[in-house]
């Protein structure tokens, strides 16, 4: 019989070192205290998909009017609020769904990440191609987390000094600045591009180092407990 593969913890530790991950820690549960009873986890859940939605919805409205950036940083506040109260109201009133809630939420991620990546590559202000980079690099990111939580029992969201949240406060940066001032536009080997172009390369540059980084501090701590060309008790059948 093949070797049984590796359940994954049921009650992985979270863990955050992001640059407001104290504030959140702080705030979160002292905002969920104060919801209002028929408020549930799903509902803020709910919020939080139609929060992505609407970004990109005004993000693909600035094409026509750029004061439709400011609908999309109120989505982007509704998000905030959505996303990060779901699991913090579950944890307040103690009525956690562990497995139910790791898969909803990720789930919702992963479409709220693709919708908002949409938005902006529909927009006047990012390339299309940089805008689904940009999105790919943070799944990676996402998808990583999802791993070390299977392998290693930890859920670590944060990679370093960055989180969803700094994510958020960066596009909403953006938004203020391309609202009131020019895209800026100049062509690289005759591609057109802005300013927030070289944004988004920016950063998704910085999210593939910080994968590659952390990649490699878990393969090698997996390669500590499991060395490599060394015999083990028993191998799998078809081995």
């Amino acid at each position: 019989m093949p070797d049984e593969p590796k359940k994954p913890h049921k009650d992985a530790e979270r863990q955050a070192e992001f640059i407001v991950a104290r504030f959140e820690k702080w705030a979160l549960p002292k905002m969920a205290a104060a919801l209002p009873r028929w408020v549930m986890p799903d509902h803020l859940t709910f919020l939080g998909v139609v929060a992505a939605t609407w970004i990109a919805y005004c993000y693909m409205k600035s094409n026509s009017n750029p004061l439709w950036l400011y609908g999309a940083s109120l989505g982007i506040v509704a998000h905030w609020f959505g996303d990060s109260l779901d699991g913090t109201l579950a944890r307040v009133r103690r009525i956690t769904r562990p497995r139910y809630g790791f898969y909803l939420d990720h789930l919702t991620d992963a479409y709220s990440t693709t919708a908002i990546g949409l938005g902006l590559g529909l927009s006047p202000f990012m390339l299309l191609s940089v805008a689904f980079a940009g999105v790919i690099a943070y799944l990676m990111l996402s998808i990583n987390v999802y791993l070390e939580t299977y392998i290693f029992g930890r859920f670590k969201y944060g990679y370093g000094m960055l989180g969803p949240t700094e994510v958020r406060i960066v596009l909403l940066a953006l938004n203020l600045l391309a609202g009131g001032l020019s895209p800026l536009p100049f062509h690289v080997m005759g591609i057109e591009m802005t300013v927030f172009d070289i944004g988004g390369i920016v950063v998704t540059a910085i999210m593939l180092v910080l994968l590659l980084a952390r990649a490699k501090g878990n393969l090698d701590e997996l390669a500590r407990d499991e060395p490599p060309n060394v015999v083990k008790d028993r191998e799998p059948a078809g081995s």
